[in-house]
């Protein structure tokens, strides 16, 4: 199906036009007809499946701009909440539609301003709570409630927060749920809030035919930092994201990064809002070659041309692996994650491995130059102090093939036992 088929206002049909699109995606063309026809959805999508513009353009075709706020967006994470307001603002602004973004890490007054004058406000659920309590906002002419990134918002502990949000809203409202995967939670949001909703799963859209996926075990922890270096500068041609288990973490290994002539920023939540804003626009600006983030400062970015995701840190669930290297190989184009394995990754990457649908197979360390990492690193433009230490064994310079000390899976201390032989492999 083609946008200019939709039944919506020719100004947004124009507008989806002159931005470049012509076929709905899966999800769009899943939902948008239905949301045009009143109805409660329910839809499961990926990250970059053009699940924003599914529930934008039919909002937007049903609100009266100038009205007050009728359209009320919640999303988990301060990154995500600009991005879904960038797409209403620019959609919205050839009829007349004005967007208002309401989240915490800067001053609320701006916001209880625009608040004022918002047809549309996309929030975080904290910083929409602050308003409440203020009474700076009032949902009693909002049309649409829309729940972005659903689970993930469960996931971080807003339940509480999103139930009592929605129980402020009009009860002949119009409710849409936006998920990555459909959990007891969002089935518990869904049952208590929806009005026999329109279920709707896509297909996924990461090409795993596409996606190479591969792990390195690495038996000297200190050895870890050196690996990746050494892979982003020979082996990675284009964008690539690195995820770290801590803010902590991501900090240092992005700082140490620079310090050896890699152009990375980092992303996470101890950073202020300006801050973060500038790492995403470089990268997607293409100003930066990698970016180093958490798991929660990154979910719901879409970040297009990444061809490689790293896990520096061994995520804790599969379903947060799959989200991870679902930042790579879309919309047909090629992509690799690979996991960097230290012992202290090991019990994460067995719970990976025990879903079935996720198959990763060994590849041995290549030779790498062994590379100082420094866990006082404070910032950017911090002078090291020599504390932290060597990423490899002796003195700086040289190299280290990686595969000295016990053989991984031999048994022997150190090693990972439950990488995968073959198909399937030993998961004991």
């Amino acid at each position: 199906m083609r946008f200019e088929d939709l039944k919506i206002r020719e100004e947004l049909r124009k507008k989806a036009e002159d931005a470049g699109f012509e076929e709905l995606t899966e999800i769009q063309e899943s939902t948008i007809n239905h949301i045009l026809e009143g109805k409660d959805v329910v839809g499961q999508a990926e990250t970059g499946s053009g699940k924003t513009l599914a529930f934008a353009l039919p909002a937007l075709d049903k609100i009266s701009p100038g009205k007050g706020l009728q359209v009320l967006v919640l999303t988990p994470t301060r990154e995500l909440c600009v991005q879904v307001a960038d797409v209403f603002s620019d959609f919205g602004r050839p009829i007349g539609a004005t967007t208002a973004t309401v989240y915490g890490g800067v001053a609320i007054e701006p916001q209880m301003e625009k608040i004022k004058i918002a047809d549309v406000v996309v929030g975080t659920p904290g910083r929409v709570l602050d308003h409440i309590s203020r009474d700076t906002i009032h949902f009693d002419k909002v049309k649409f409630m829309i729940l972005d990134e659903t689970d993930r918002m469960l996931d971080m502990g807003f339940i509480d927060d999103v139930e009592e949000i929605i129980s402020k809203t009009p009860k002949d409202r119009q409710t849409l749920m936006f998920s990555a995967t459909i959990q007891w939670e969002v089935e518990d949001i869904m049952n208590k809030h929806l009005r026999d909703p329109v279920m709707v799963r896509t297909q996924s859209y990461v090409d795993t035919k596409k996606l190479r996926q591969y792990y390195y075990d690495i038996y000297y922890p200190r050895d870890k930092f050196p690996l990746l270096v050494h892979l982003l500068k020979n082996e990675t041609p284009g964008l690539s994201l690195v995820f770290c288990a801590t803010r902590e973490e991501a900090g240092i290994v992005a700082a140490n990064l620079r310090k050896q002539g890699v152009d990375a920023m980092e992303i996470h939540g101890g950073m202020t809002q300006n801050k973060r804003e500038k790492s995403l626009d470089s990268l997607k600006k293409e100003e930066t070659d990698v970016l180093v983030a958490t798991d929660v400062a990154a979910r719901g970015l879409d970040i297009k041309n990444v061809t490689h995701v790293y896990n520096y840190d061994a995520p804790n669930t599969p379903k947060e692996y799959i989200h991870r290297i679902g930042r790579t190989a879309r919309a047909g184009e090629a992509g690799t994650a690979v996991t960097l394995l230290a012992p202290r990754d090991h019990d994460n990457f067995r719970r990976i491995l025990q879903d079935d649908g996720i198959e990763i197979p060994r590849e041995e360390i290549p030779y790498f130059k062994k590379v100082p990492f420094f866990r006082d690193l404070l910032g950017e433009n911090d002078f090291p102090r020599r504390r932290g230490g060597f990423g490899g064994r002796g003195r700086p310079g040289g190299g280290f093939r990686g595969s000295r000390g016990p053989r991984p899976g031999s048994g022997r201390s150190g090693g990972f036992r439950g990488h995968r032989s073959g198909r399937r492999g030993n998961r004991n």
